[in-house]
């Protein structure tokens, strides 16, 4: 019985060392990768603006097909009230 204690202890202090280093290293690297993480969060990539850019024109068109198509609906609304039979 002692031998096995003995042995699984001897397995965790041969592990023990290598989980310090990673922690040790996990906690070194930590303010890197929090600095990077900002860095990126706080810029925009070509990428990202070319979207946001496509997105805006996309957006825009759409808003002015819809002025364009009420303007063609008053228009022909007018065009009926003053007596005309083609309004087109």
């Amino acid at each position: 019985m002692r031998v096995i204690y003995s042995l699984a202890a001897a397995g965790v202090m041969l592990m023990l060392p290598g989980c310090i280093a990673k922690t040790a290293l996990d906690v070194a690297t930590m303010p890197v990768r929090a600095g990077a993480q900002a860095a990126d969060w706080a810029t925009t990539s070509q990428d990202e603006a070319d979207r946001n850019y496509g997105r805006r024109m996309r957006e825009q068109e759409a808003r002015e097909s819809r002025e364009r198509k009420k303007a063609e609906e008053q228009r022909r609304r007018e065009c009926r009230r003053a007596g005309y039979k083609d309004c087109g």
